[in-house]
């Protein structure tokens, strides 16, 4: 069994085990999260991704020298893989902060009742996290063949980043007038309430769909959509697969604990998105001048740079969101926040 081989293994053992902790212990079906216990499955799903990358520190001399007798002209060094791993990791788990955003939008649009929260939310990520599959296996599929695809998406990155900086504010997502829900309109028999925390139900002989499903298949198709920008900025983090795949599905499955966390305090981060923006230009902006920056700087300098400025962007927004908050934006109320992030790609 190869390097490779063997972190996927204990990736897989660690994260069925902790799915069911979370499922069986930290939360119960049809239970109010709290605040303090969403602190304990955040504390729990962050400690989890700081013990993989304790393991990728420990097992990086294997997994370097495996890439090397796999691809001599990847030349990967002992720590790289790890110290990607966290870059990678922190990317992700700021981009999900910006989620919430749309993701309260959703439950609130459609009433839906706080104690359903957690099993919803379940639901959508695990969808999330199998699209996000697909989309990270035909992307570096792509790379891999054509390299040049890696430039499109470093000026994408570039305008992403912009439009998210620019932004207005004042425009809000209706979750009622997106693409998805129209469309689920047209080719399924949906009614408006929760079915009792049902996903279908059996109405005069026929299935009709409840909220509830709605809501679900709206969560992972926001992901889908939010992807499309995180997963290329990984991409100019890492191009080893297994940095992306580990890095997003940690990121993406400590949405939901994030998300009971934050819904009271999101909308007290407003400049975050201008924070994520920066970070996304800068990788933007790296991924297109690659073959100049390697001249000057190593592979784990351009990691340690890449980590600096993803941590100084995010932490400096946060700092810069509790000392400066925008005029006219209520204290408490999130519904007013737009979630108008990542240029308007909601669908």
């Amino acid at each position: 069994m190869t390097a490779h081989q063997v972190v996927y293994l204990v990736f897989g053992i660690v994260l069925a085990i902790a799915l069911v902790v979370d499922l069986g212990v930290l939360s119960r079906k049809n239970k109010i999260i709290s605040i303090r216990q969403a602190l304990l499955q955040t504390a729990f799903w962050v400690g989890l991704a700081l013990a993989f990358f304790v393991f990728l520190l420990f097992e990086g001399a294997m997994l370097a020298s495996e890439d090397v007798q796999t691809n001599p002209a990847h030349q990967v060094t002992q720590y790289q893989l790890a110290l990607e791993f966290l870059s990678a990791y922190l990317m992700e788990w700021s981009l999900s902060v910006d989620n919430i955003f749309v993701f309260i939008l959703i439950f609130k649009s459609f009433s839906v009742k706080p104690v359903h929260y957690p099993r919803v939310l379940l639901l959508g990520i695990l969808m999330a996290i199998i699209f996000r599959i697909l989309f990270i296996t035909v992307g570096v599929a792509l790379v891999a063949k054509f390299h040049w695809v890696l430039y499109l998406f470093g000026a994408f990155l570039l305008y992403t980043g912009y439009k998210m900086f620019t932004s207005n504010d004042d425009e809000q997502f209706d979750p009622h007038d997106s693409k998805i829900y129209r469309w689920m309109q047209r080719f399924f028999p949906l009614v408006n309430n929760d079915g009792d925390g049902k996903y279908w139900l059996k109405l005069n002989g026929r299935t009709v769909y409840t909220s509830l499903f709605v809501v679900v298949v709206l969560l992972a198709a926001i992901d889908l959509v939010f992807a499309l920008d995180s997963i290329p900025a990984v991409m100019g983090i890492s191009k080893d697969a297994l940095v992306i795949y580990t890095s997003n599905i940690f990121a993406v499955l400590g949405l939901r604990s994030l998300f009971f966390l934050l819904r009271g305090a999101v909308s007290k981060f407003d400049y975050l998105q201008q924070g994520i923006a920066i970070v996304l230009v800068f990788i933007g902006a790296k991924m297109l001048g690659e073959y100049y920056i390697s001249q000057w700087l190593s592979k784990n300098a351009q990691v340690l740079l890449s980590l600096g400025v993803i941590l100084l962007c995010i932490a400096g927004s946060v700092v810069y969101s509790i000392y400066h908050q925008k005029k006219g934006t209520p204290a408490d109320e999130v519904d007013t926040q737009t979630g108008n992030n990542r240029a308007d790609q909601h669908p």
